[in-house]
């Protein structure tokens, strides 16, 4: 018991968790055969996992038909620990099968999730006696663990889907912030500009000296303003990342760096836009970090497909010493890529450049943009 509870202490796969608990409930208690049951239905139980020593194993996957008189019949009846002292004294679907098997007493304990009875961990014996008293409540504590290990896993599966709904809504807004700054703001200082260009084309020579200065000036101030408006917008989400796709917004991107970047894509189709997103600013942040940390001459990016997986990775051959657990930079990169369930690694060994490799779901929409 100690054992498996370290078990799901480490927080493993719900399926490492229900083969331990499984197979460690039936050696412990004598049983001949022990099996995980997850109820489908009031009438209805599948086998999800299951141990067996000295009798017909059944198979992952067998269902079993619930008439309220076997063990897990039982415990959806009381919600109770359930035993029975002899098959052959149950009757119906219960009996002729476990005599089928040759099983003659059994007991089980309810797997409880989010105040529901997800199913039943069952411990059985061929024995001529039935298993000792008490055992019912042993096998109890032994699907507690289970549903410790489902809660858990759920929790965590919440948890990312959660941080992944997050970032999903950041990535939407900052579309919207873009297209209105494009629609809206780009659209009225290119009118004014344009105004501007009008006067001064009309006024000439016979505009007062001052007054042309001043709208040369105007024109100067209002087309900076124009081009700090359009990095914005690109910084937030730049409009090609949602027209053509991440290959595109990163072959751009790439050729405003400020340092000599190679860029190589092998990437058929359109991503999930939450994975195009991240990809695109992955690769955004580390040249930003490259161009101020690294000290570096040049750098590669290269964006492929490996299987299901899409691989981002970013190299240069600066200085080194990167580490993720240092900056808001790495640290902000780590967060998008794990809640879109991605990973990421990092090698910056000092003097020897910095290489970040992203591993992202490779969700694929279609051909063109599948919107």
């Amino acid at each position: 018991m100690r054992s498996v509870a370290t078990l799901v202490a480490r927080l493993p796969s719900p399926p490492e968790v229900f083969a331990a608990v499984t197979e460690g409930a039936g050696r412990l208690l004598g049983a001949q055969t022990s099996n995980l049951m997850r109820v489908e239905s009031a009438e209805l139980a599948v086998i999800v996992t299951g141990w067996s020593e000295g009798v017909a194993h059944v198979p992952v996957g067998s269902t079993g038909i619930l008439d309220g008189r076997g063990l897990v019949g039982k415990i959806l009846l009381t919600g109770q620990p359930s035993r029975v002292e002899n098959f052959d004294d149950v009757g119906g679907h219960v009996a002729s099968a476990m005599r089928r098997l040759g099983l003659r007493s059994g007991v089980a304990g309810p797997v409880v999730v989010g105040g529901r009875i997800w199913g039943a961990l069952v411990a059985c014996s061929a024995a001529s006696e039935p298993l000792a008293p008490g055992t019912e409540d042993r096998i109890a504590a032994f699907a507690q663990l289970i549903s410790l290990a489902i809660e858990n896993a759920e929790s965590r599966a919440e948890l990312a889907a959660s941080r992944a709904r997050l970032v999903a809504a950041a990535d939407a807004a900052r579309r919207r912030i873009e297209r209105d700054l494009h629609d809206g703001a780009q659209q009225r200082l290119l009118a004014v500009a344009l105004s501007l260009t009008l006067m001064q084309n009309r006024l000439g020579a016979a505009a007062p000296g001052e007054a042309s200065s001043l709208l040369a000036s105007a024109r100067e101030e209002l087309d900076r303003g124009l081009c700090e408006l359009r990095d914005l917008a690109r910084g937030l989400h730049p409009a090609v990342l949602t027209d053509r796709g991440v290959e595109p917004a990163v072959r751009s991107l790439v050729q405003r760096a400020t340092l000599p970047v190679d860029f190589t894509a092998t990437l058929p189709g359109r991503r999930d836009p939450t994975i195009e997103a991240a990809a695109y600013f992955i690769v955004s942040e580390a040249l930003t970090n490259v161009a101020k940390y690294a000290q570096a001459d040049a750098a590669t990016v290269d964006m492929r497909l490996d299987g299901e997986t899409l691989v981002v990775t970013i190299a240069d051959d600066g200085i080194g010493g990167a580490d993720p657990g240092l900056g808001s930079g790495l640290r902000g990169l780590v967060d998008r890529i794990q809640a879109v369930g991605g990973r990421m690694a990092v090698q910056s060994p000092p003097g020897q450049g910095t290489t970040l490799r992203a591993e992202l779901p490779a969700n694929v929409l279609g051909p063109l943009d599948g919107r």
